[in-house]
């Protein structure tokens, strides 16, 4: 938890130093007022500013969209963030020019954010709550190829009668491969292999 104590002429003024210092808003803080201002003798001796501490209110959301923001910051990048929360998770879509640098080859710098989030996020936490990250539709985009993609082999497979092999993929696009397919009586599929390189097998049935 973060918490920052400033002194100003008036509290307003404090608290208003105070969240500069933070970068947050008035409603994601607490605020403490540890002193009044007094004016002193005639006003001018003894004159005392005010005190506050305000303390930023952390939740899984706002760290989350903190921490994303310090990383595409240090990286010169302009991004506009909007995030939803509810009891499965939090989602959060990234929008902006020149983030495909985000994304990185079929996904890889994109996962690894992802993880890199969800590990500060949940860290020390009682509660975990899994955060997705999205840039530009491409999760969207790139589950319609991969469920395009699981179509096509299972139709190969079975008509070469032999098992397709897929290069090696995330636990999340597994996961499409393998619900894209499950439905077919005619193939089945399974995983195969260790982390990183873990990759679907789909295979004809007899």
């Amino acid at each position: 938890m973060k918490a920052v104590e400033r002194t100003a002429k008036t509290v307003d003024e404090a608290v208003c130093l105070a969240l500069q210092d933070l970068g947050v808003s008035r409603e994601e803080v607490e605020i403490e007022v540890i002193e009044e201002p007094s004016k002193g003798i005639l006003g001018l001796i003894g004159v005392k500013p005010a005190r506050v501490k305000v303390i930023f209110k952390e939740n899984h959301s706002r760290k989350a969209e903190h921490l994303i923001k310090d990383i595409t910051r240090a990286m010169q990048l302009e991004v506009e963030m909007k995030a939803k929360e509810s009891e499965k998770g939090i989602f959060i879509e990234l929008k902006g020019p020149k983030l495909g640098i985000l994304i990185g080859r079929r996904g890889e710098t994109l996962e690894a954010l992802q993880y890199l989030v969800n590990l500060s996020v949940n860290k020390n936490q009682e509660v975990r709550k899994k955060v997705t990250i999205d840039i530009e539709g491409y999760r969207r985009r790139r589950e319609e190829t991969l469920q395009k993609l699981a179509r096509k082999l299972a139709d190969k497979a079975k008509l070469k009668g032999r098992n397709i092999v897929l290069e090696p993929m995330s636990p999340q696009e597994r996961r499409i491969i393998h619900t894209a397919l499950q439905g077919r009586n005619d193939i089945y599929t399974f995983s195969e292999g260790e982390e990183p390189y873990r990759k679907i097998v789909i295979s004809p049935k007899k």
